[in-house]
């Protein structure tokens, strides 16, 4: 395997026909910070222009994951004074992350072990994305006062039902069989044949097709474990087809069962800013054309974040002290549309140019 470029956090080389990204963070779960994505960014360009490459495959290093999502912590920390830094972030991430979903070539995408965030942004927005039985996903943002990104405001609306608003809202962790169901990824594969996989992938000649990384990995792929969370599909369907998050309580509140009742003490527990700012995007994103169009409102909203109280209380709370007991500044009848509109624009360049 020839080594094309070694960086510290993302390994950047060929493997036959195949370019690979090997997150090379695992100590911080292969969390993406700035100089990730512009490694990322470059290697995509480069990958691209090369005839010698047939597809792009991402992995992370490291026994643990691909990759628990953005460096929280770095946003966090340079959020109030230097917003700018965070902002920019932001940006450059949403932009890979379109980038992936309109990329010339198959972008293949190993999603072992956690998958989160920032994580699902460089995995589900890619053509052929596989899970194994120790895949966690999730878009766990509203526990932390921020709200779900990295367009997942387009992902999960086109989910069955209302699957996708249960877990952006709840974000709720989920394994494999789930992460299918809600169309976030495509294949099971067990773990023990990952590297078969990853070797056959790189035997395929430069002409190879997407059908024939289709072919590569049914040839190792099966079924996923059961998933126990699938079985309420119904109730979620039910419960979480309402447009206000006051009436998603209400009803799982009169639903009564153990697990409408174990959902609403979760969502509670959720700063209501977050819940209520999800729940526009998310149905924004149901009416939304192009995965472009709710990437630019996502980024208008992370601009209004940084200057939420809830999302560095949050931040606090699940990652600097850890104690796991956040105290949001204000309760669900008190975010009003007027206090939604904050997130809704910001003044700096779009993203992208009119489509």
């Amino acid at each position: 395997m020839e080594m094309q470029t070694a960086l510290p956090e993302v390994i950047v080389e060929r493997d036959g026909a195949i370019g690979r990204l090997r997150l090379n963070r695992p100590r911080a779960l292969n969390s993406l910070n700035l100089a990730m994505i512009r490694a990322i960014d470059k290697a995509l360009t480069d990958f691209e222009h090369d005839p010698a490459i047939a597809a792009v495959l991402v992995t992370g290093e490291g026994e643990r994951g691909l990759c628990a999502g953005g460096d929280i912590r770095m946003i966090y920390e340079s959020g109030r004074e230097r917003p700018h830094e965070g902002a920019q972030f932001w940006r450059e991430e949403f932009i890979v992350n379109s980038r992936i979903s309109a990329y010339a070539k198959p972008y293949i995408a190993i999603m072992n072990g956690i998958v989160m965030g920032g994580g699902v942004g460089i995995s589900s927005h890619g053509s052929h994305r596989v899970v194994t039985e120790s895949t966690r996903l999730a878009m766990p943002e509203t526990g932390i006062g921020y709200f779900t990104d990295i367009g997942a405001t387009w992902l999960l609306p086109r989910a069955p039902g209302e699957f996708g608003t249960y877990l952006g809202l709840t974000g709720r962790d989920i394994g494999a069989a789930a992460a299918i169901y809600a169309r976030l990824a495509d294949s099971f594969v067990p773990s023990e044949r990952i590297e078969q996989l990853v070797v056959s992938l790189g035997r395929l000649p430069s002409s190879a097709t997407a059908e024939d990384i289709s072919a590569a990995i049914r040839a190792v792929s099966g079924e996923p474990p059961a998933s126990a969370l699938l079985d309420h599909v119904s109730l979620i369907d039910r419960c979480f087809a309402f447009d206000t998050v006051e009436q998603i309580l209400e009803a799982l509140e009169e639903d009564g069962s153990d697990f409408a009742r174990e959902t609403l003490q979760l969502l509670k527990s959720r700063s209501a800013i977050s819940l209520k700012l999800t729940l526009s995007l998310l149905r924004a994103g149901r009416a939304s054309t192009t995965l472009n169009e709710c990437l630019e409102r996502e980024y208008a909203a992370t601009i209004g974040m940084l200057g939420n109280g809830d999302f560095y209380e949050g931040v606090r709370a699940a990652v600097i002290d850890k104690d796991r007991n956040p105290k949001w500044a204000i309760g669900f009848e008190e975010v009003t549309p007027q206090v939604l509109a904050r997130f809704e624009r910001h003044d700096g360049a779009p993203l992208f140019a009119a489509e």
